[in-house]
C-alpha cells in the first residue's frame, strides 16, 4: 500500500509539472505561430514558384529538394528517400484554337503523361461519340473517328452549378432542370457502358482506331472548375476543356458546322525516374525509438498548382516541424515529418515507408495527417482505435479553446480505408489520424481542378492548423504512455450488410505510371 501511494505521489508531481511546462510550451507555440508565420513565404515558393508536383515530373524532385534545405536551415536533419520509380514527363506549353469556322483560343490544357504533338501541332476535325446499341455497333462505327479529335464528355446543359439555379431559379424552373441533367447523365453513363468501356479505357479503343487526338470536359460543379487527371493515351494527345468552350464546340458538331480545330502540345518524356519520400527528423531524447510523425502528401494533380491539394497539408506540417523546432527542440519521443510521394495513384509513397520501415510503425505512438483543402479542422476520428479517446482527449485539452471548440470528435470511429496516406498505417494497426478540415467548397472547386492555386487558400485556418498540429504533437511525444492500438468490435457494414472487418495493407507501387 505504501509503495502504492508513492507511486501515485511521483505521478502527481509529475503531471503537476507536465501541466505547467505545457502551458509555457503551448504559449511559445502560439506566439510563434502567430507573430512569426512562414506560411505565406511557403506556399508561394511551393506553389507559385516550383508549381505541381505530379509525380515523376522534375518539379516534384524540385519540390523534394526544396523541402529538405528549408529543414536543414531550421537544423533539421532531413533527406529524400526513394521508394520506387515512375514514368518521367514534363508539360509543356498548350495551345487549344478553333480554326474553323471562326478563329478563337479556347481555355483548356493537355491531361498529364499525354504525348506531345511536337511544335506544329495537330490540326484537325471533331467527331462526338454517337448513340450506341451495344459493343458490336460500337466496334463498326469506330473506323469514323480515323483522323479526327473524338470529344468523350457529355455535353453540359447548363454551366451554372446546383446552388446558383436553387438561388435565382423558380422552383418549376429548377425541378425541369435537374430533371434534364440528371437523365442526361443517366443516359450519358448507359451509352458508355455499351460501347464495352468506361470513360478510362475508352481513350485507348479510339488510339488504336485512329483518332488524332481526344477532346474532353470533365466539368467539377463549378463556376469554371474541371477535373484534371491523366491521358490515357500511348500516342495521341488528350486535353482538357472548358465546359464553355466544350459546350460551344459540341454544339457546332451537332448543328453541322464542321468545326477544326488545332492542338500544340509540348510535353517531354523523360524515360523512367526514381520517386522520394522528404522524411525529416527531430530526434528523441528519451525515447528515440518511439515517433510522433507528421504526415502530409507532397505530390499533386498538375490541373493547377496543387494548393490546397495537398499544399496547405505540407505547408501546415513544415510550420509546426519549423516551430516545435525552436520552442521544443528536444522532444522526449523522436518526431518525424513524412511528406509523401505519389499519394494521388493509390497512396504509393506512405505505404512504401511503412512496408520498408517496421521498427518505426512499431513504435509510432501517432501520426497527425491533414489533406482535404485549406479550411481549420473540425473532426478528428478515433480511426477504429478502441481507447483513442483516452490520448486523443488528454491531447486536445492543451489546445486552445479558439482552435478546439471548432473540432467535433468521433471515438473510437471506423479504420480508414483509403482516402490519405494515414490509411497506410491504420491498416497494420499503427495509430495514424485524419485532422479533417472544413471544406471551403472543396470538392467542387480546388480538389484535383485547375483552380486549385495559392489564392484559395485562408491562412487564417491553415495556421490554426500549424497550432493544433504542433500542440498535438508536443502532447504525443511527452506522454508518459505509450498509446493503445486495440481494436474496437466494428459493426455492419449498411452497405453490405456484413459484419466489419479492419482493412488489410495493400502493396505500394513501385514501378507505376506506364499506361
Amino acid at each position: 500500500m505504501k509503495k502504492l501511494l508513492l507511486s501515485c505521489a511521483c505521478l502527481l508531481i509529475f503531471v503537476a509539472g507536465f501541466s505547467q511546462t505545457t502551458e509555457e510550451i503551448v504559449s511559445a507555440i502560439q506566439k510563434e505561430a502567430n507573430e512569426n508565420s512562414q506560411l505565406e513565404n511557403f506556399a508561394h515558393e511551393l506553389m507559385d514558384v516550383i508549381g505541381p508536383r505530379l509525380v515523376g515530373t522534375p518539379q516534384m524532385k524540385n519540390a523534394n529538394d526544396w523541402a529538405v534545405a528549408k529543414y536543414k536551415e531550421w537544423g533539421i536533419a532531413a533527406e529524400n528517400q526513394e521508394w520506387g520509380k515512375w514514368r518521367g514527363w514534363e508539360r509543356g506549353i498548350t495551345h487549344i484554337d478553333l480554326v474553323s469556322p471562326r478563329v478563337v483560343s479556347l481555355s483548356g490544357m493537355q491531361l498529364a503523361w499525354s504525348p506531345s504533338t511536337g511544335k506544329k501541332g495537330i490540326t484537325a476535325n471533331l467527331i462526338t461519340l454517337p448513340q450506341i446499341a451495344d459493343s458490336i455497333a460500337f466496334v463498326k462505327w469506330l473506323p469514323n473517328v480515323k483522323g479526327k479529335f473524338v470529344m468523350v464528355s457529355m455535353h453540359q446543359p447548363t454551366g451554372r452549378p446546383e446552388y446558383n439555379w436553387k438561388e435565382f431559379a423558380t422552383e418549376e424552373s429548377f425541378e425541369k432542370m435537374k430533371t434534364e441533367r440528371d437523365s442526361l447523365e443517366k443516359a450519358w453513363r448507359q451509352n458508355m457502358n455499351n460501347t464495352g468501356y468506361t470513360s478510362r479505357t475508352i481513350n485507348k479503343a479510339l488510339e488504336k482506331a485512329g483518332a488524332v487526338g481526344i477532346v474532353q470536359s470533365r466539368w467539377s460543379n463549378g463556376f469554371g472548375a474541371n477535373k484534371i487527371f491523366s491521358a490515357g493515351t500511348d500516342q495521341i494527345p488528350a486535353v482538357d476543356i472548358s465546359l464553355e468552350d466544350y459546350g460551344m464546340l459540341y454544339r457546332m458538331v451537332e448543328h453541322g458546322d464542321n468545326p477544326q480545330i488545332k492542338i500544340v502540345a509540348e510535353s517531354k518524356e523523360l524515360g523512367t525516374v526514381p520517386t522520394f519520400n522528404t522524411i525529416a527528423t527531430i530526434p528523441g531524447t528519451e525515447l528515440p525509438d518511439e515517433y510522433v510523425i507528421l504526415s502530409a502528401h507532397f505530390d499533386s494533380w498538375d490541373g493547377a498548382t496543387g494548393a490546397t491539394d495537398n499544399g496547405t497539408g505540407t505547408i501546415s506540417m513544415m510550420e509546426a516541424a519549423r516551430i516545435l523546432k525552436k520552442v521544443y527542440p528536444n522532444p522526449k519521443r523522436t518526431i518525424l515529418i513524412g511528406l509523401w510521394g505519389s499519394e494521388e495513384q493509390g497512396l504509393n509513397g506512405s505505404r512504401a515507408f511503412v512496408e520498408d520501415n517496421p521498427e518505426i510503425v512499431a513504435g509510432l505512438q501517432a501520426a497527425f495527417n491533414q489533406d482535404n483543402g485549406t479550411g481549420r479542422v473540425v473532426n478528428i476520428s478515433g480511426q477504429g482505435f478502441l481507447h483513442a479517446y483516452d490520448y486523443i482527449g488528454r491531447w486536445l485539452e492543451a489546445v486552445p479553446k479558439d482552435i478546439s471548440r471548432h473540432i467535433e470528435t468521433n471515438f473510437p470511429g471506423n479504420p480508414a480505408r483509403g482516402g490519405s496516406d494515414y490509411a497506410s498505417f491504420v491498416a497494420v494497426g499503427a495509430p495514424a489520424f485524419s485532422l479533417s478540415s472544413l471544406s471551403w467548397s472543396y470538392w467542387n472547386y480546388t480538389w484535383h481542378t485547375n483552380l486549385d492555386t495559392y489564392d484559395k487558400i485562408v491562412f487564417d485556418d491553415v495556421r490554426n492548423n500549424a497550432i493544433l498540429t504542433a500542440i498535438m504533437t508536443y502532447m504525443a511525444s511527452e506522454d508518459p504512455e505509450k498509446t493503445s492500438r486495440e481494436k474496437s468490435v466494428l459493426g455492419i457494414n449498411p452497405r453490405t450488410g456484413e459484419k466489419g472487418v479492419w482493412p488489410e495493407p495493400r502493396a505500394p507501387e513501385r514501378n507505376g505510371g506506364k499506361d
